[in-house]
């Protein structure tokens, strides 16, 4: 039987190589008047944002230019906030990585409030925002977050009283998304690594949820399909290969939307504390887990028993997919888990993802991070003492 389920609306999505060039069609039917918000660097380099900035300019496109570096806190969305309110803005255009994408989410959100975006965020503020926004387009250059098809953008605060929080809403999803994979292609290796990582593990923490439906079940099973197949490529021997980063720029849009419906689970727990915390990129902290995370909920379940089958049972169908099997024999539940946990921490050693202590966090700082760290939508209940497990093993 089907159980009960909801799924939210996400955005008007536009998916394919080139797919950029219907950005300069659209931008007028919101108005002439639009800020970009890009990253620090990769756009300019890549000479993209030339070829942006003159098309827009040859259309007579009125726009200004605001650059994120690093994630997002709350002063870097207030101060442009600030800046540009009273700037009668027809459009905000994210053009970047994840942290750009949830910045123009955020900034767009926050035009129509005169105070601080702090006053707004889940567990941090006391006010809960209306939806009232300037509309937004999120163009995504890397793929990791997926925050391109979701309600909510990650703001951060970094320090001992630190948080990683989420301004949140349902109007909030970008009113188009425009994935076109060939801004991808300059990605450089270690942040294909972390973002497809971190992708990855939206897709499986998503299918292994409690909350899961058989819409978030069949998403994200085809986006771990082309996900897994195309990772390692993208870091390597295909990193220019459009296929290789379509297939890629695919599983993250697909987690966004999976993860906004059936949630996530430890691995997004931790690294929301540990991200408030240090200063440690949030794909590294989701991709350095991932296995270990993995292990752990997998023999919690097996000492479930009976209760514990149909967790095992869908950790067993990514493992056998990761082999190259589509059909999970019931009597090989087991062995198909160790493939998922063998798989998993081979791309952990050769995409060379950084282990915790490389920033900073000691043993001494982990009864502070699970202090602070909430079990989500885990497909297992773990204590306080297996989630230790799991950060000491990647310190």
């Amino acid at each position: 039987m089907i159980p009960p389920f909801s799924f939210v609306r996400i955005p008007h999505i536009i998916f394919g190589a080139g797919k950029l060039k219907e950005l300069y069609d659209i931008i007028p039917k919101f108005g002439n008047n639009i800020l970009l918000v890009i990253g620090g660097s990769s756009l300019k380099q890549s000479g993209k944002w030339d070829e942006i900035s003159s098309i827009l300019k040859k259309k007579s496109i009125n726009f200004s230019m605001l650059s994120i570096l690093g994630e997002p806190s709350p002063n870097l969305i207030d101060d442009p906030v600030a800046k540009f309110r009273d700037r009668d803005l027809d459009l905000v255009v994210g053009i970047g990585g994840g942290s750009v994408i949830d910045a123009g989410k955020a900034i767009s959100a926050m035009m129509t409030k005169e105070d601080s975006i702090k006053n707004y965020l889940e567990g941090v503020g006391n006010k809960i925002h209306d939806g009232k926004k300037i509309p937004y387009i999120a163009v995504p250059t890397t793929s990791g977050t997926g925050s391109e098809s979701t309600k909510n953008a990650v703001i951060s605060e970094i320090g001992p009283d630190g948080f990683k929080k989420s301004l949140r809403h349902d109007n909030l999803i970008p009113n188009i998304a425009i994935i076109d994979p060939e801004l991808m292609i300059s990605c450089p290796p270690s942040i294909s690594a972390a973002c497809g990582l971190d992708a990855f593990t939206q897709l499986l923490e998503a299918y292994v949820s409690p909350k899961a439906s058989p819409i978030t079940d069949a998403l994200a099973y085809s986006g771990m399909k082309l996900t897994s197949k195309s990772i390692l490529l993208a870091c390597s021997t295909g990193a220019s290969d459009l296929n290789v980063r379509s297939e890629m720029a695919y599983g993250s849009l697909i987690s966004g939307i999976t993860l906004a419906n059936a949630g996530l689970g430890i691995i997004h727990g931790l690294a929301s504390s540990i991200g408030g915390l240090f200063k440690i990129p949030h794909g590294v902290v989701c991709g350095t887990l991932l296995a270990e995370a993995t292990k752990m909920n997998i023999e919690m379940l097996q000492k479930q028993g009976p209760t514990g089958k149909p967790g095992l049972r869908k950790h067993a169908q990514i493992g056998a997919l990761l082999i190259g099997k589509y059909d999970t024999e019931e009597n090989k539940i087991n062995e198909y888990c160790m493939k998922l946990i063998e798989t998993l921490e081979k791309w952990t050693k050769e995409l060379k993802i950084n282990r915790l202590g490389k920033y900073g966090i000691k043993e001494e700082d982990i009864d502070n991070i699970i202090e602070k760290t909430g079990l989500k939508n885990n497909s297992v209940n773990l204590n306080k003492e297996n989630i230790k497990t799991i950060v000491l093993n990647r310190l």
